[in-house]
């Protein structure tokens, strides 16, 4: 049956942007006897190598106009494309109005995408959008069934291939590219549509990607991943293995905690979380004070600054075994240190935005939400008690309040010298977060004496202000919102603590 649904390529349609490797389809379409008809640009290159093309003017009877912006929009073109050779009614309009029948139709669009990363100037991005061509490409992708659509120069080699075996394809390549076809014109509405989106945010969920890498597997070794996404914009990774579908989640977490801090921040992250975090004048006194935050979990984790790695501090942390490292730079010394390990993921972070939308698949659809890029500062906070934080405690309370906003609710953050000391993460109570938090700081010796406390969302009750006072907090920031607030207003006047309220909560779920 398969061989029954085999068809030669008698002519073409070619209409390209980009005309690279396609030197040797014209040569070979010429050396099969194909018909070549063209427009413009295509067709001076088609011709400059020798090869006879027929003008789309020329079949159609009237000109390019409009700077070019009508060409092969025409009745004669797209009746060519779409006739049906088994249809009856087809046959007769195509004798009635001397239609050329067009058995392939080779496309490839304006780089509208690429135009919007090398210029903002609205006139050039609007000349970008392929009108003719995205209609030649849908035209042949839904008469598949006698023409064969060759969507983009990324199925030049498809073409090729089809070329090298007489110009037969079957109805199931011709079906196959079909479908490549509509990938390519839906991919490019897409970026079409978010662009003119940008000014209106109408909500809408629109989103595709080209760019994607096999991972290794997924979550756990039983599921299957893929990343859809281009790390390249993002990093240029200079050692080590294949990142991972878990490394990719921490990257992500990483780099959003250490954009809200100082420079000479260093983190250590696990399974999403900071399990310590310290900012100092020197990075080998960042390093070893977030090391310090809880040197058991950084086994393994995610090492990540926002300072230009030197020897010394490489010296430190290659001593631990750890997954990825990102940093802006590295001294080169440096570098062959942490090198030493050779799976080791070393990732150098580019300057680059990342998207302010946050997508999450759930149930039988998405949600999408704004990413949580609130950050309090001085003249945000509200002091609530009698005794207002000093100076060091403000800054302390503001460390620990960026680091509650990228922990894992429930969610209870102590710090102190800017320096996490502990974290509550993920906990179904709020008390049991303080609780784990106040547990294992003491494990890894640290004194809680004056020490502050941040909490991601309003306390319901006066019970944790009343533990954290006991445990040594001097000052705590929260939310605030609570029908209860007064209750732990009163307890933290009674006892002579200071609390803040930002009016921002910070859940991450």
């Amino acid at each position: 049956m398969e061989m029954n649904n085999l068809k030669k390529l008698q002519s073409a349609l070619i209409s390209v942007y980009n005309k690279d490797s396609l030197e040797p389809i014209i040569k070979k379409l010429d050396q099969l006897g194909v018909t070549i008809y063209s427009t413009g640009g295509t067709q001076k290159f088609i011709e400059n190598l020798g090869v006879k093309a027929i003008p789309v003017e020329k079949t159609t009877n009237y000109p390019s106009i409009l700077s070019g912006r009508v060409k092969t929009l025409h009745p004669k073109i797209f009746g060519g494309i779409l006739l049906r050779r088994d249809n009856e009614e087809d046959q007769k309009d195509q004798e009635k109005y001397d239609i050329p029948e067009i058995d392939l139709v080779v496309v490839d669009l304006y780089p509208f995408e690429d135009t919007l990363k090398d210029t903002c100037e609205e006139d050039e991005i609007i000349e970008k959008i392929d009108i003719g061509g995205i209609s030649l490409i849908r035209a042949a992708a839904k008469n598949y069934k006698d023409t064969v659509v060759i969507p983009s120069k990324d199925q030049y080699n498809t073409l090729m291939e089809i070329l090298n075996e007489n110009g037969e394809t079957t109805l199931l390549k011709r079906k196959e590219l079909a479908l490549e076809a509509f990938d390519v014109s839906s991919h490019y509405d897409t970026v079409i549509f978010n662009y003119f989106n940008k000014e209106f945010s109408k909500p809408f969920f629109k989103q595709s990607e080209h760019k994607k890498t096999e991972l290794r597997y997924g979550e756990n070794p039983h599921q299957t991943g893929v990343y859809y996404g281009d790390l390249n914009e993002l990093f240029e990774q200079l050692h080590g293995k294949q990142i991972s579908y878990n490394n990719l989640i921490d990257i992500d977490a990483a780099v959003h905690l250490i954009a809200d801090f100082d420079p000479n921040t260093f983190a250590v992250l696990k399974h999403n979380n900071a399990c310590g975090i310290a900012t100092r004048q020197s990075l080998p006194e960042a390093w070893k004070a977030a090391l310090a935050g809880d040197p058991v979990s950084a086994f393994g984790g995610i090492l990540i600054t926002n300072s230009k790695v030197d020897n010394e501090t490489a010296e430190e942390i290659n001593k631990l075994f750890f997954e990825v490292i990102i940093a802006p730079a590295y001294d080169e010394e440096a570098l062959e240190i942490l090198k030493q390990k050779k799976n080791r993921i070393i990732l150098i972070q580019k300057s680059a935005s990342l998207p302010k939308k946050q997508y999450r698949s759930l149930l039988n659809g998405v949600i999408v939400q704004d990413k949580d890029i609130r950050t309090e500062y001085k003249s945000d906070l509200d002091t609530v008690t009698k005794k207002e934080p000093s100076e060091k405690e403000i800054e302390d309370l503001l460390f620990a309040n960026k680091i509650v906003k990228h922990t894992k609710s429930n969610a209870i953050v102590l710090a102190k010298d800017k320096q996490l000391c502990s974290s509550g993460v993920g906990q179904t109570s709020r008390v049991d977060a303080l609780k784990q938090a106040i547990e294992k700081a003491k494990n890894f010796g640290f004194d809680l004496n004056g020490a502050v406390m941040a909490s991601d969302a309003f306390f319901p009750f006066k019970d944790s202000v009343e533990i954290a006072q006991k445990a040594g907090i001097s000052s705590v920031i929260q939310p605030g919102g609570s029908k209860r607030d007064q209750e732990s207003i009163d307890y933290c006047n009674e006892t002579n603590i200071s609390m803040v309220f930002t009016g921002v909560r910070h859940f991450k779920h």
